[in-house]
């Protein structure tokens, strides 16, 4: 699927997201972790990311329990890499019951990302 036509479906989930979502997006939105700019609902290869910083070539997403014996995911994974993002996948627990230290590994992985060289404000 191209972009263009994954842009109706992005529009759809960031109006009906999920408790998990709205939680960690509160903390990535506005450039509020780190100066870095986070968009959520992202459009990426033929996937839509929950959560993705463009400029860390970064994706984040969440994983509810209907996620727990996927055999989609690792192909979805897959694809967003070969596009050139690192993903990193949480549990919706994660964020509800530790979103210090969701953030922390997202911190953290931003920073090498800066390390490495990857351009951020």
């Amino acid at each position: 699927m191209t972009k263009k036509r994954l842009t109706p479906v992005a529009r759809k989930l960031r109006r009906d997201r999920t408790e998990a979502e709205a939680r960690l997006w509160y903390h990535l939105r506005g450039r509020r972790l780190e100066g870095f700019k986070f968009r959520s609902q992202f459009p990426i290869a033929a996937h839509v990311a929950d959560f993705c910083c463009e400029e860390a070539r970064l994706v984040v997403e969440l994983d509810g329990s209907q996620h727990a014996d996927s055999a989609s995911d690792p192909l979805r994974t897959a694809s967003i890499e070969a596009a050139g993002y690192q993903v990193l996948r949480f549990w919706n627990h994660d964020v509800f019951e530790n979103i210090d230290g969701v953030l922390q590994v997202i911190v953290e992985t931003l920073r090498l990302a800066s390390d490495r060289g990857t351009p951020h404000p």
